[in-house]
């Protein structure tokens, strides 16, 4: 793995997350330099505490009551009830892949040594990954700032043994949970409940993940366009290294050339002039615009990697100067705005994707029988799968719309500007699954035209993308239900079973 078989709050990767998050990769322990990093910032505390200085969170209240001084008898406690008056979310619970995520991101956050906490509270939280203990969390109460407080309280809760928790498929109290795992509930000291819960990460981790999704959904995009183009008898022409050259935007060029590759030895695209002179937008500029959906997509992931071992924690401790610091570092805006670019790119790949399917069963575009299906009348083939990409797409739409521009002040007008990034988040992964929904239609209307044309005078890349097709869904002759295959296939390729068509993938 990237980060060397151990967390130290350094050199976490995408890839790592994902390993562990989704493929159930095995926990690393804490880095050595991790664990000495953590003692150092530590004793920082400890001084603040044994000297009786004012400190945000660990010799005061928080938020609003920031000036109000808490006795040393009682630090304890207002570690205690500070999880559990934030853990207010509400709403369906965050998926597992994300919560699994999140406990990894913020074992990787606290490791960096900036949070002064012991290094149990980071091994706890591993521990959590090791046995798959899985709080339950509400999706629903972060604003992204002061961080996501509602949800990480939630998680927090958990190592404390209070709320519920999801173990060995069972949805069981924490406590209960602990003792069938060997595990003891974790006793907070000092500024540790603040520290667990100032932070991006269910912002990131569902930033990291979309990102992984979307690099696959990115090659499935530009293979369903190569298949339409080719069934629809496009014209190659405008996918030439010479015109990506000329306007040098990295991701036009990469779909171009995917393009050419996957349209390669095809027997079904034309020259200019032989049916027509140029091809409709959504065939033609699918370079420019799935490119410019790369582009921002490698944008995200610069913004989300840098995130991932940052310190998001508030206030932060500074050993070497003997330091408490109260800053901004839990504020989401970085996440916000990324989260929705890439909700905005995801979005566009199923709006050309939904165009294209309309050309293909639109017999005044095609030039082929009517939604894809003989003895039209009598039967209605793919008229309705139209229908559901279109629904899909326009959904979309309103998901797109920028979160990051909201803001509602909180804590009695102390947090009087919030980045909403948690949102951002969660319209990014809603837009996701619609965008596999899309392109699974498009996938299985490309096959479908296929089969009428002449499946064997495809490409190279696009009688791959056809034989996917085929192993979940036969040619149909007659109507049957369409929304059980979209399913189908759009679980294939949630799962990233997709052939790997592109040298580069």
């Amino acid at each position: 793995m990237s980060m060397a078989g151990s967390i130290d709050g350094e050199h976490l990767t995408i890839d790592d997350v994902v390993a562990i998050a989704c493929q159930r990769a095995p926990v690393p322990a804490i880095a050595p330099t991790a664990i000495y990093r953590m003692a150092q910032s530590r004793q920082v505390v400890e001084r603040a505490v044994q000297e009786d200085r004012p400190a945000y969170g660990i010799t005061t209240g928080f938020g609003r009551f920031q000036d109000v001084a808490i006795p040393a008898e009682s630090r304890r406690e207002l570690q205690k009830n500070l999880l559990r008056s934030h853990a207010a979310g509400v709403g369906p619970l965050l998926p597992a892949e994300v919560v699994r995520a999140m406990l990894l991101l913020r074992a990787n956050a606290l490791a960096k040594g900036y949070s002064g906490v012991r290094a149990i509270v980071v091994e706890r939280l591993l521990d959590f990954l090791r046995h798959d203990l899985l709080p339950v969390i509400p999706s629903r109460g972060s604003v992204g700032a002061s961080g996501d407080l509602a949800p990480l309280a939630h998680l927090a809760l958990a190592l404390l043994g209070e709320g519920d928790v999801f173990y060995r498929k069972e949805r069981l109290s924490a406590r209960e949970a602990l003792r069938q795992a060997g595990l003891d509930p974790l006793e907070l000291e000092a500024k540790e409940g603040l520290a667990l819960i100032n932070g991006t990460q269910m912002m990131t981790a569902y930033g990291t993940l979309l990102i992984a999704r979307a690099r696959h959904l990115a090659d499935v995009a530009d293979m369903a366009a190569a298949l339409s183009v080719d069934v629809l008898r496009g014209i190659p022409d405008a996918f030439a290294a010479e015109v990506a050259a000329v306007r040098p935007h990295p991701g036009h060029a990469l779909v171009a050339s995917h393009l050419r590759s996957a349209l390669s030895g095809s027997r079904l695209t034309t020259r200019p002039g032989q049916i027509r002179v140029q091809d409709a937008y959504s065939l033609r500029c699918t370079p420019q615009v799935h490119g410019a959906a790369r582009d921002a997509l490698y944008h995200v992931a610069e913004v989300v990697t840098r995130e991932l071992n940052a310190a998001t924690d508030n206030p932060l401790i500074f050993a070497e100067q003997d330091q408490v610091v109260s800053a901004g570092n839990f504020h989401g805006e970085p996440l916000a705005l990324a989260l929705d670019y890439l909700g905005i790119a995801l979005a566009e790949w199923a709006s050309i994707s939904e165009r294209r399917l309309e050309r293909m069963v639109n017999p005044a575009l095609s030039g082929l029988p009517a939604f894809l299906i003989e003895e039209g009348g009598l039967h209605s083939g793919l008229m309705l799968a139209q229908y559901t990409a279109a629904a899909l797409v326009s959904e979309n739409k309103v998901l797109a719309h920028p979160a990051s521009v909201d803001s509602i002040p909180t804590s009695a007008n102390q947090e009087d500007h919030v980045s909403m990034g948690s949102v951002s988040a969660e319209k990014a992964w809603r837009i996701q699954a619609n965008v596999e929904y899309v392109l699974a239609a498009e996938l299985i209307a490309g096959a479908q035209a296929a089969d009428i044309v002449g499946a064997d005078k495809l490409g190279a890349g696009t009688a791959r993308a056809y034989r996917f097709v085929r192993e979940s869904v036969s040619f149909r002759d007659r109507d049957r239900p369409p929304g059980v295959e979209i399913e189908a296939v759009a679980a294939r390729l949630r799962e990233g079973d997709f052939p790997r068509i592109f040298a580069d993938s």
